[in-house]
């Protein structure tokens, strides 16, 4: 069986895109090789997303805040933008999905934790459809 990449792309690469890459691992299996970038990447993870992944049984302190420039000319089956206006053009995307999907970075600890649940259910959608 080949290996389908997939690639989750926000802004800063610190918040949605890096759990929906953990959400991939965790769900994937060995069928999917799961990254994400952002295309002015803060260069850390929020610590509140380590937090609430954290929860869920994933160390997300492994990640790291990477650019969208590292993956120009990359091809991966799924491109996922999180509903930031971001575009991958220099991505090669056998398919494109932009998922609406707030930015959690400021919401009290509740809304987070059903913003996490979301992009969990979104990525086992995701993953089915491969």
């Amino acid at each position: 069986m080949s290996q389908k990449r997939v690639l989750f792309v926000c802004v800063e690469n610190s918040n949605r895109s890096q759990m929906a890459e953990a959400f991939a691992r965790m769900h994937g299996g060995d069928g999917v090789v799961a990254s994400s970038a952002g295309s002015r990447p803060s260069g850390k993870v929020n610590p509140r997303a380590i937090e609430f992944m954290r929860e869920r049984g994933y160390d997300l302190t492994t990640h790291a805040s990477k650019s969208l420039g590292e993956f120009n000319g990359t091809d991966v089956a799924v491109a996922v933008t999180m509903g930031c206006g971001d575009e991958c053009p220099l991505v090669r995307a056998g398919r494109r999905e932009d998922w609406s999907i707030p930015d959690p970075k400021e919401m009290p600890a509740e809304q987070y934790r059903e913003v996490r649940d979301l992009i969990e259910r979104k990525v086992k959608e995701l993953l089915a459809g491969l």
